[in-house]
């Protein structure tokens, strides 16, 4: 987190009920930096690395890179929860919708209802524009099970990756 997020902005932010330890969270998004490159691509190392070593396929430095050589500020939001980094997300604009990218999420705020809402805050956005939504997720990766529940459905895989769409919903 950069000095441009104040905490009363982030406690401006939604609450977030979720099953955590001792309270809920309070969250927000903020457009991502240059300057947040690092911090996310550290993130992605953390978050990745029990799926990644699982399927034979971690890289100590390959992991951080490659959120580097795709990092796009302006199409990325950084999560800040209780003032805090927390992760980041980022749509990025495709031919036929919005490809979902990069969420990730602090193991100290995973499953406590943050990744729920931030999703369905999203998915709001992208369903009032009538937008289809793409991803990919690690074969294995529990983060499967968050997408199923809120509407995405395989459309392809391969000995790495699960491909996954979700028609825009409406009404």
């Amino acid at each position: 987190m950069d000095a441009s997020t104040r905490v009363d902005e982030v406690q401006a932010g939604r609450v977030v009920a979720g099953v955590g330890p001792d309270r809920p969270l309070g969250w927000t998004m903020r457009p991502a930096e240059p300057a947040d490159v690092e911090a996310i691509a550290e993130l992605r190392a953390v978050v990745m690395r029990p799926d990644l070593e699982r399927l034979g396929r971690f890289d100590e430095h390959r992991v951080r890179q490659r959120l580097r050589n795709s990092f796009t500020p302006q199409h990325t939001s950084v999560i800040v929860a209780d003032g805090v980094f927390a992760g980041s997300v980022a749509l990025r604009p495709a031919e036929d919708g919005q490809w979902l990218e990069h969420f990730y999420l602090a193991p100290r705020v995973q499953g406590r209802g943050l990744g729920s809402t931030v999703l369905r805050t999203l998915l709001d956005r992208t369903d009032a524009d009538g937008v289809l939504v793409r991803l990919n997720v690690l074969r294995g990766s529990a983060a499967r099970r968050l997408y199923e529940r809120h509407g995405f459905t395989v459309e392809a895989q391969d000995p790495i990756d699960v491909y996954m769409a979700r028609p825009p919903h409406t009404g």
